[in-house]
């Protein structure tokens, strides 16, 4: 299923559009790594286990999912199909998932909502432009907000367009690179939980904790950041040891089966974020496209865990890895 929608999504977007999406930064080192990361982790399957009721249920900072498998951050959704984030939106709920929500959304954030969402906020130089959106989110519904702290200023991106596919930016909302651990407590403001994105260390995961945090994401941002920072399946282990169950811990970055899904589980991640696939299948088949692929990421989860000898998410514990 995703690799046929991608196929689609190849043949069905203008090349600068697909670059923009599929490219990372550098040499494109840590893009080109992440999916055979997952591969290299080996499984310790248990045997006669009753695996003849599977579910993937979980829930995530309060909101209850059909697979512990979200929708990623990711800007300029209407890149990809004419409805752009609403599509997204509607494909995400019905797959009984939750989508986070780009700062740098093609639709007004107000627009896009279907079911659970969270509000991803980079800082901007303007603060009052970073605050207004994530109050708005806040107002709209969103349940928790996503801070990317990998993002001082964007990366080189030699191999990805940039994004002048969407409009010159407003001056005020360039990244503002002064921005530190105080943020996770003026987004806090909101009422909301504030999840930290793009946490490579345990000390990192740590220090944004002890500052409010409510969760962190494992990510080296899809590799279009720092060309060479270790994948996230590496960095993962250090990350889950760290917080120590004191708060979720999530992990995105080349995932792109159940059975990756099933091996950051085992690893010790509360759910995995889902990037470039959700792209893919937007463009190939908008709404119900993006349906389809979380359904099939949820399905093959549940087949993986039957054969590793888990029926629920509770048995899926690190004694599976080997």
């Amino acid at each position: 299923m995703l690799t046929a929608q991608l196929d689609q999504a190849r043949q069905l977007l203008p090349e600068d559009v697909f670059r923009y999406y599929a490219g990372g930064a550098g040499e494109q080192l840590s893009l080109a790594e992440a999916e055979d990361a997952w591969r290299v982790v080996r499984l310790r399957p248990r045997v006669l286990r009753d695996v003849s009721r599977l579910s993937t249920a979980t829930t995530l900072l309060g909101t209850p999912l059909a697979a512990p498998v979200v929708v990623a951050p990711s800007a300029a959704h209407g890149l990809a199909h004419p409805d752009g984030e609403v599509a997204t939106a509607k494909g995400t709920a019905a797959a009984g998932s939750l989508l986070v929500l780009s700062m740098r959304s093609s639709r007004a954030l107000e627009d896009v909502p279907a079911g659970p969402w969270w509000f991803q906020s980079y800082v901007v130089k303007d603060r009052s432009l970073t605050l207004d959106r994530v109050h708005r989110a806040a107002a709209a519904g969103a349940s928790a907000i996503v801070l990317t702290g990998d993002v001082p200023w964007l990366g080189a991106r030699h191999g990805a367009t940039r994004l002048q596919l969407t409009g010159p930016a407003d001056p005020g909302e360039v990244q503002d690179p002064s921005a530190g651990l105080e943020m996770i407590a003026e987004l806090g403001a909101t009422g909301l939980p504030v999840v930290v994105k793009g946490v490579l260390r345990g000390d990192d995961a740590l220090a944004c904790l002890d500052a409010g945090a409510a969760g962190v994401v494992v990510s080296n941002h899809g590799g279009r950041q720092l060309d060479r920072a270790l994948p996230t399946t590496r960095a993962l282990p250090e990350v889950v040891a760290a917080v120590a169950g004191r708060a979720p811990v999530l992990v995105d970055g080349g995932v792109r089966s159940g059975l990756d899904v099933l091996c950051a589980l085992a690893l010790g991640a509360d759910a995995v974020l889902l990037g470039r696939p959700v792209l893919w299948a937007l463009a190939a088949g908008g709404a119900d496209g993006v349906e389809q692929c979380l359904r099939a990421i949820t399905d093959d989860l549940a087949h993986v865990m039957g054969l590793a000898g888990a029926a629920s998410l509770a048995e899926v514990g690190p004694d599976l890895i080997a």
